[in-house]
């Protein structure tokens, strides 16, 4: 099974693993399912961090992504079918434009995204697939 791991849920699984459920924890760990984390969510720790708006705890962000390849999580760009088709995303639930992608990366891709954000939740009307 593939999973997109949420920018939040990257972070825990990389340093604050018992913030996520046990049964969550078994699927990131689990050596059967694809865990990817997207090009958009070292964006989102880029700019956070660079506006003050996130405190990495010493970490950069490239040792996060060394981190991420090491642990076994696979990458994902934003392409340009991401892109130029993210207006088909219709539901507007959520305002965060990263959290918006992440949803379009899920829905377009059919991959499980895992998120504990009730909000991100709601576009199951649109097709979404979550799990926490």
């Amino acid at each position: 099974m593939r999973y997109l791991l949420d920018t939040h849920t990257l972070i825990w699984a990389l340093n604050d693993i018992q913030k996520i459920p046990i049964k969550t924890r078994k699927l990131i760990q689990s050596s059967s399912n694809e865990i990817l984390v997207s090009a958009v969510s070292f964006w989102e720790l880029s700019l956070k961090s660079s506006i003050g708006k996130l405190e990495l705890n010493g970490y950069t962000i490239e040792e996060i992504k060394i981190a991420s390849v090491q642990t076994g999580f696979n990458m994902i760009d934003l392409s340009v079918d991401d892109a130029s088709s993210f207006n088909h995303l219709q539901a507007n639930y959520h305002k965060d434009p990263f959290d918006r992608m992440l949803i379009w990366q899920a829905i377009s891709h059919h991959i499980v995204l895992i998120t504990k954000d009730s909000d991100i939740k709601k576009y199951i009307t649109e097709g979404l697939k979550t799990i926490w």
